[in-house]
């Protein structure tokens, strides 16, 4: 069912958190951080590779941005890459550097995007943004509805409050493809919950809804926020069935459904202290995304990897479906490697619901 690929390994350097861009032409671009070691950042880079014959191989890596060197709690370091494709035929690069007390806490929280024009080859950038967290989603650029073009970028911090930290998810948005932005607007912003890591998912009629990651550690569900106004406000977060999820990457399929590929957290001690074992991906449809409460949606969940590495580290991913209609995804993980490396997976919805043909609506009822 599930074909998998070396995007990139290199057993001298820890390599994490990749995203994948499909071009016009049908070349994959994959960006990806190398550093010292996911609890060690006084090495990071951001790397990319490419492929023109669908994730079967891929190029060597070669640099997007400088090195940074020093201690991460002082000096910055690059995070967490993103990419996506615009309909002018541009690729859009967003990376957060962070500096200061903690990663999510306090300090310097900077995005910068990077812009090619040529699917990879040069970029143009750093070009500096007005987003202040860690972790961005994806620039995406919205295709229905009023706001056909607008840009919507979004990330998370954590305020330290003389109540308590406050966990926040809030997005910028541009009119003008970046020489202005609007923001921050808050998506989700709940005492109590540790709401991050969105990922906006734009449906056919423009409604937006954002799928979060909860970060207490206890193995909740994903949470889901809806923007009926191109993300200018945004209503009450709930509950979506996606059990233990973090860092959630959804996007719209060509039939008309929707993939959410994510890490299964349990919560828990884990195993030797290291629960990032899983790598899941879930289906699900229009209405659920739309859906006032956890009761009215429903999800599919298909296991994409395992991480047998008893210091296991997996689940940030990306992915594109091709022309022919099959489903490429980029994740990291240890597994037999000794330092994490880039995975790639290949799939077809059928793979996950064999009536897929019939529409989204036969999700549940199938």
């Amino acid at each position: 069912m599930i074909r998998k690929f070396i995007v990139s390994r290199d057993d001298a350097i820890y390599q994490a958190w990749p995203d994948v861009a499909l071009t016009p032409s049908g070349r994959l671009v994959c960006v990806f951080s190398e550093c010292t070691h996911h609890s060690d950042r006084s090495y990071t880079r951001i790397m990319l590779t490419t492929s023109t014959d669908e994730g079967e191989t891929w190029s060597p890596k070669r640099p997007l941005t400088d090195a940074l060197k020093g201690d991460p709690k002082r000096d910055p370091f690059w995070n967490c890459p993103r990419i996506s494709a615009l309909r002018d035929g541009r690729l859009a690069a967003v990376v957060d550097r962070v500096a200061g007390r903690k990663e999510n806490v306090g300090g310097k929280q900077e995005n910068f995007l990077w812009f090619s024009s040529d699917e990879g080859e040069s970029w143009d950038g750093p070009c500096e943004t007005p987003v202040h967290g860690i972790v961005p989603d994806q620039l995406i650029e919205l295709r229905h509805g009023d706001h056909a073009g607008r840009w919507v970028l979004s990330a998370h911090t954590v305020f330290d409050l003389p109540t308590g930290l406050l966990w926040s998810e809030r997005c910028w948005l541009s009119d003008d493809q970046g020489r202005t932005w609007v923001g921050p607007r808050i998506i989700a912003s709940v005492p109590g919950l540790l709401l991050c890591e969105g990922s906006v998912v734009e449906m056919p009629a423009g409604e937006l809804a954002c799928f979060m990651r909860e970060n207490s550690g206890q193995g909740y569900d994903c949470y889901k926020a809806i923007s009926l106004d191109g993300g200018m406000t945004w209503q009450r977060p709930s509950r979506f069935p996606v059990p233990g999820c973090h860092r959630p990457v959804g996007g719209m399929l060509k039939s008309g459904n929707v993939l959410i590929t994510h890490r299964y957290m349990q919560g828990g001690k884990g195993w030797l202290g290291w629960w990032t074992q899983n790598f899941f991906a879930a289906l699900t449809d229009v209405e659920s995304c739309l859906a006032p409460n956890r009761e009215a949606a429903h999800t599919r969940i298909i296991p994409l990897d395992f991480d047998r590495n008893p210091e296991s580290d997996t689940g940030y991913s990306g992915w594109v479906q091709l022309a022919g209609g099959d489903i490429y995804v980029v994740n990291y993980i240890v597994d037999d490697a000794p330092k994490a490396h880039i995975r790639g997976y290949r799939f077809s919805e059928a793979d996950i619901l064999l009536q897929a043909d019939r529409g989204p609506s036969q999700i549940g009822n199938t």
